[in-house]
């Protein structure tokens, strides 16, 4: 199958490199421009262009993809399919007909729950035990595609983003040969979504990554392992802000003042509106990443601090 990828995030590596590992034909790759990162602004490429050239193949990189210069370069290339894999720009009508075997998605999610930008972290927050990752081919709609093939992924109750995304992108390499060989062989279904069932995980905002003490403490919970190792979930601490990474829920229905902070034994406990957050690990303004016992043991803390304020 002659294949042009599209892939940005490094959720979309593994599904690269299964196409390479598995003898597919890439005529070409596109990925984002190259965008300054870091304190330096130093322009970095993405994962995929990274990898992409270590396997000599044709990068192209158009700030808009729906520019006929792009489009032109896309047909010339006369793919048989184009997969598409963490992106980050709408695909135009005009590149989603051009591949006879249609334009192919990797989709973080069991869809139609939890279209959209972050469905990863969306799932994390509101709490799912089971999420996946669905194939579909791509229409103009925001993930509304009919959708091909799916597999389940169990979501432990402490897994973070970090680890969660790489158990997806992993299950997601593999359900796109799986994919790629039904639609080859004919075997392929075609299931249109149940758009009324549909939930949408909007990309994450800075209002996403405070911590407000007086919700639950398995919602706040859920808040920071959908936000760990990036961005990372935070509060404040006298003036400074403290990042939080790591935590576990000590209770579920203990009563108190939300954000009130104890130390007992090396422990850090936050009382919230409804039960007791055990923080394990932390960030504080200007120093660096570390356990929470640590932490405590180092700072000079004033009794009946409460944090947020």
């Amino acid at each position: 199958m002659k294949i042009v990828f599209m892939g940005t995030a490094p959720f979309a590596l593994p599904s690269l490199q299964a196409l390479i590992d598995s003898g597919q034909e890439i005529a070409g790759v596109i990925t984002q421009p190259d965008r300054p990162r870091g304190r330096g602004h130093k322009l970095s490429f993405s994962p995929v262009k990274e990898y992409a050239l270590e396997k000599n193949l044709e990068v192209y990189q158009p700030d808009r993809i729906k520019s006929e210069a792009a489009i032109q370069k896309i047909a010339r290339w006369q793919p048989e399919m184009i997969v598409v894999v963490a992106y980050g720009q709408i695909i135009p009508p005009a590149i989603l007909s051009l591949p006879p075997y249609g334009c192919i998605n990797v989709h973080a999610s069991l869809l139609p729950r939890y279209r959209g930008a972050a469905p990863i972290q969306r799932a994390l927050m509101a709490g799912e035990t089971v999420t996946g990752v669905t194939t579909m081919y791509m229409d103009q709609g925001l993930d509304t595609g009919d959708m091909i093939k799916k597999v389940e992924v169990p979501v432990d109750s402490d897994i973070n983003y970090g680890e969660l995304h790489d158990r997806l992108a992993a299950a997601g390499a593999g359900l796109l040969l799986e994919t790629i060989r039904a639609i080859a062989d004919g075997t392929a279904s075609r299931e249109k979504q149940d758009h009324s069932q549909a939930t949408y995980a909007p990309v994450l905002s800075r209002e996403d990554e405070l911590i407000s003490w007086q919700n639950p403490a398995q919602q706040i919970h859920n808040q920071i392992r959908a936000l760990s190792p990036t961005p990372g979930a935070y509060t404040t601490i006298e003036d400074k802000k403290l990042k939080i990474y790591k935590s576990r829920v000590a209770s579920v229905d203990a009563e108190g003042t939300p954000g009130l902070l104890t130390i007992a034994a090396g422990r850090l406990l936050v009382q919230t509106g409804q039960g007791v957050l055990e923080v394990l690990e932390v960030q504080k303004e200007g120093r660096k990443r570390m356990a929470a016992a640590d932490f405590a043991a180092g700072q000079r803390l004033p009794a009946g601090l409460i944090l947020g304020r």
